[in-house]
């Protein structure tokens, strides 16, 4: 037997052959040339070590391992179309699943919309958000848990392309106290105060966490945060009872209203905070997470962005 696999579409011109009786009666069916055809019934042939048709002038002689062959042949071309089909409501987006990770704030901004709006274009599919720390959302994607998701930056990229910056956002810090927003915070004045920090999880990990203790490192400080907490909301709802000030993404910030309650300062130099889609690298995305990366690009688009006021409000 030849090393050479047997492919469906040899099966499928073996199969055209008999039913049409002929080489070129079947080539003609398939809208191929006669010759493309014999020769993937030759392969087919070499391949299997034997001989399928007796060749006449007027028509082909079936011969006993081609009348073996032919149930077989057809049991396997339906096996490879039911299993078109099954995956078929994937490609069409009228069945299955999407799973989307996304840093452990993006709640707070876009996916009550996402996942409104993609439902309301594919409601036959089921929806899975997974809200982690970006440290975790780029474990999944590079493990193959997940197909894509939104991070902030910067995460490990071994595995993962990371596409440009979708979305940006100064980080702010805030406080119950009037007189500390009253001016830009720096990081020596961060580090002395009463710090609440969030993804306490991860600590030095997160990235948010990696731009402060780098900005401390070049300053000469430490930064010790006197209260960690997982949730930004409840690093918030900590800062509006004065326990403590934090440091926030500034969206999040007046998206929950928490401005409202408290005052924030921008901080000197500015730590800014870029977000990103991942995916796995030479990955083919599935259909349902192309679009639902789009929508979520459409969304963050509508958040305002870029920095924030020198002065703090």
């Amino acid at each position: 037997m030849s090393a050479t696999p047997i492919t469906l579409q040899q099966l499928a011109y073996f199969l055209s052959a008999v039913e049409h009786g002929s080489l070129s009666a079947a080539a003609e069916a398939n809208f191929i040339a006669q010759p493309s055809l014999s020769e993937q019934i030759r392969r087919l042939e070499s391949h299997l070590g034997v001989s399928l048709f007796i060749r006449t002038n007027r028509k082909l002689i079936l011969t006993d391992a081609a009348r073996m062959l032919i149930p077989h042949a057809q049991r396997t071309i339906a096996a490879a179309e039911e299993a078109a089909a099954a995956v078929d409501p994937v490609r069409t987006l009228s069945g299955g699943s999407v799973a989307f990770g996304t840093f452990s704030s993006a709640h707070l901004l876009l996916h009550t919309d996402l996942v409104a709006n993609f439902r309301a274009l594919y409601p036959l599919v089921r929806v899975r958000i997974v809200e982690l720390n970006s440290v975790q959302i780029a474990d999944a994607v590079r493990e193959g848990e997940l197909e894509a998701g939104l991070v902030a930056l910067p995460v490990d990229d071994r595995g993962l392309e990371i596409g440009d910056v979708a979305w940006t956002s100064d980080a702010v810090y805030l406080t119950k106290d009037r007189a500390r927003a009253a001016q830009p915070m720096t990081i020596k004045q961060i580090a002395s105060a009463d710090l609440i920090l969030p993804d306490t999880k991860w600590g030095e990990m997160d990235p948010t966490r990696r731009q402060l203790l780098a900005m401390a490192q070049t300053a000469g400080v430490s930064l010790n945060p006197v209260i960690e907490v997982e949730s930004t909301t409840v690093a918030m709802e900590l800062a509006q009872r004065g326990i403590g000030d934090t440091i926030v993404t500034h969206a999040v910030a007046e998206k929950v209203g928490a401005t409202k309650h408290l005052h924030w300062a921008p901080l000197s130099p500015t730590l800014n905070e870029n977000f990103a889609f991942i995916t796995r690298r030479y990955a083919t995305l599935s259909p349902a997470t192309t679009i639902m990366i789009r929508l979520a690009r459409q969304l963050l688009a509508d958040i305002p962005r870029g920095r924030v006021p020198e002065r703090s409000r």
